[in-house]
């Protein structure tokens, strides 16, 4: 059984090399530029900032550290479709040769899917909020926010965003290996609403509209997965027979 699992493992780990590598020239690349996109991430917080206030170094190592994180999310970003092109490679194997083929539609669309919900999340909701959380009690004190824990929130809600406007994408890989059909998706629908809600209320500030301004297109986003999944991977007709006999019998018994 290990001498079956070892061309995998073997496979995995060449994967994971080829992503690693790239990651690490795009860090030291991102690196020596970290200042022009430590601009770019601190527009949104200025623009809400009272009169006066600035961004601070709370601590000596802040500054350095913050460029470190600054730097690893934007190789992340530039690393992104090298990683998803070799976690298809890495998968294709178990797939069928005209799946095989959807190597660059994946790619292409889960990246596409990331980046516009971080662009989304920087232009839409990052202001909302940090508007909200700036404004509550700046009467009373003097609002300095500290750029590292700063950049620690916005890059966690930026990939967050990134990662839930992944589910189409995911829904269509889940499709065709046949894991998800249409069906599957809507009788989870209401158990979907429920974790949509509770993600909003962990990755978003602690507002009603930001929160709303994450649930509200990851349901429309489940909705297309469900148009996606009636494409790729119809629930049989038997089933929904065999489904639509059992409400039925459940109505009768009542």
């Amino acid at each position: 059984m290990f001498d079956d699992l070892k061309p995998h493992i073997a496979d995995l780990r060449k994967r994971l090399v080829i992503s690693s590598a790239v990651l690490f020239v795009a860090f030291f690349a991102c690196f020596a530029v970290y200042e022009p996109i430590l601009n770019w991430m601190m527009v949104p917080v200025e623009a809400v900032l009272p009169e006066g206030s600035k961004m601070v170094a709370i601590e000596v190592q802040e500054t350095f550290f913050t460029a470190l994180k600054v730097s690893f999310f934007s190789a992340f970003l530039v690393s992104l479709p090298v990683i998803l092109w070799q976690m298809w490679l890495f998968l294709a194997p178990g797939l069928y040769d005209n799946e095989k083929k959807l190597v660059i539609p994946f790619v292409l669309g889960a990246t596409i899917m990331f980046l516009i919900g971080a662009s989304f999340a920087y232009y839409i909701v990052v202001p909302f909020g940090f508007e909200f959380l700036i404004n509550f009690g700046s009467t009373v004190v003097s609002v300095m926010p500290s750029i590292g824990k700063y950049v620690s929130f916005f890059t966690k809600l930026l990939f967050g965003f990134g990662l839930a406007f992944e589910l189409p994408v995911f829904t269509f890989f889940l499709a065709i290996i046949g894991l998800v059909t249409d069906r599957t998706l809507k009788d989870f629908f209401k158990y979907a609403v429920v974790l949509i809600f509770i993600a909003s209320a962990l990755l978003t500030p602690p507002d009603i509209i930001t929160q709303f301004l994450m649930a509200g297109p990851l349901i429309l986003l489940y909705g297309v997965s469900i148009y996606i999944a009636k494409v790729f991977n119809p629930a049989d007709s038997e089933e929904e027979e065999e489904e639509f006999d059992d409400e039925e019998v459940e109505e009768d018994t009542k």
